[in-house]
């Protein structure tokens, strides 16, 4: 007599899309970064969603990394586009929000 043994299928981790914060160059989980959308009329804004339409970018979720990339300029060249000084202050006051990152 045969013994059929199951046979268990092997299961795939799941795939965790990547990005990178645009100022600190940190690469880690799409879901660990908050995203920065150009919008249709050419304004900036934070997207919480991730699913807004619209060229994105990534940044930490740390005011510093924020500053960064308003001050330097690394935002308006990730989305191609100038940010408008309204558009600045959002971002900076949404950075204040933050928790500063927890040192090691």
């Amino acid at each position: 007599m045969s013994t059929s043994a199951k046979v268990i299928p092997k299961t795939r981790p799941r795939h965790i899309p990547q990005r990178t914060c645009v100022a600190c160059r940190r690469t880690t989980a799409k879901r660990e970064l908050v995203r920065v959308v150009r919008t249709a009329e050419g304004g900036v804004e934070v997207d919480p969603t991730g699913k807004r339409s619209g060229r994105g970018a990534y940044l930490c979720p740390t005011p510093d990394c924020w500053r960064l990339a308003v001050q330097k300029g690394r935002l308006e060249r990730a989305l191609k586009t100038s940010v408008s000084a309204r558009d600045k202050e959002a971002l900076l006051q949404y950075a204040q929000s933050l928790e500063p990152e927890a040192e090691v």
